[in-house]
């Protein structure tokens, strides 16, 4: 058991980060109305000040609030990991990983030559140091990581089981494809859902899905976990009935994009399902401009360019059809179906879903 004092700083990562999103937030929106309205001789100037990311900048780089709130953020990012790892190295039992034989039908499906690209190997993803491929101890670490991220929300897969059960349609689905599946932090809500669909888990770090693998065993859920690239899976073309991926598109270059896309067309029968969970502009110029410089204070070198692409132009360039963003609200509602956002005074992430189909 880890001391208390290390999951007393743990737990103090968490209400500083829910006291950053709920309260330096909405201060900082404040300032910034107020410096563009003290320069406004109409309602309309300030409407049109405030309106886009490019109008809006000037006023949150000029803002006294911004520059703390923006140290905060990583600041308290580099906290979490501090904290967890000393969580999870006063817990050696977490990282025994039973690999044994199983009764069940699933399989882990590891490939020991998988060259790690560059991007992704040379990349401390959201500053978490050496990122998660080099050991267990980084994937215990990287799962703790992200429970504590989501602001307390994520402990039993809840978000992750409030996309399975809003975004993905009820249908007799024979093979589902999870790409990007980490820990299988969705591909067991998925088996979990639809019991009788072959669920396929893919990833790139070994050791996340050692500990899946070893997870599966114990609550007796069948899946298969396989380790290869989201751009090329080695499975059989027109197989799938439904892809998925949560947290995944955002950390791959733009070009890496379009060859998972490419990727899902060619696994996809016809009328499969796309289903993918990430992030996307609000329409909220000051929320999108933090979110993009987001990107360099967390060490999410792609997102910005995400936040630019024209996904849905890359999703019919790879072959697949009906593209759209929808909105997600991870406070309960899940998929929304609109691509319009609730209005939240507090800081939070701007999920969505992309859906499109294979004709």
């Amino acid at each position: 058991m880890p001391r208390i004092d290390a999951r007393a700083r743990l737990d103090f990562a968490l209400f500083a980060r829910q006291a950053w999103a709920a309260q330096v937030y909405p201060c900082l929106v404040d300032e910034v109305r107020k410096r563009a309205g003290a320069l406004a001789e109409t309602s309309e100037d300030l409407d049109r000040w405030t309106e886009r990311v490019d109008k809006v900048a000037p006023f949150v780089w000029q803002s006294s609030i911004y520059p703390f709130f923006a140290w905060l953020e990583r600041g308290l990012q580099k906290q979490l990991w501090r904290a967890t790892s000393e969580v999870v190295s006063e817990s050696p039992t977490t990282l025994e990983i039973d690999l044994g034989d199983s009764e069940s039908d699933g399989t882990l499906e590891l490939d020991g030559e998988t060259e790690l690209p560059k991007w992704y190997a040379e990349c401390d993803f959201h500053l978490q140091p050496g990122g998660v491929w080099p050991s267990l101890a980084n994937g215990e670490v990287y799962k703790l990581g992200a429970q504590v991220v989501m602001l307390g929300a994520n402990d039993q897969a809840q978000f992750h089981r409030l996309f399975t059960d809003t975004a993905i349609p009820d249908r007799d689905y024979r093979r589902i494809v999870d790409l990007g599946c980490g820990f299988a932090k969705s591909t067991f809500p998925l088996k979990q859902r639809f019991p009788h669909a072959e669920v396929i888990g893919i990833d790139l770090a070994e050791p996340l899905l050692k500990m899946a693998w070893a997870q599966a065993r114990r609550d007796g859920i069948v899946v298969r976990l396989r380790q290869a690239d989201c751009r090329s899976t080695g499975l059989d073309g027109a197989s799938a009935d439904l892809v998925t991926a949560t947290m995944l598109i955002h950390e791959l270059p733009l070009y890496a994009v379009e060859e998972m896309l490419a990727e899902v067309a060619r696994l996809l029968r016809p009328g499969g399902l796309l289903r993918v969970l990430d992030f996307h502009p609000t329409g909220d110029p000051l929320r999108d401009l933090a979110m993009m410089e987001h990107s360099e204070r967390n060490n999410e070198p792609f997102l910005a360019d995400l936040f630019k692409a024209d996904v849905i132009k890359l999703c019919g360039k790879a072959g697949l059809a009906d593209a759209r963003w929808v909105a997600f609200d991870e406070r309960g509602a899940g998929r929304l179906n609109e691509a319009v956002w609730p209005k939240r005074k507090e800081w939070h992430f701007p999920w969505a879903v992309l859906e499109a189909v294979r004709p």
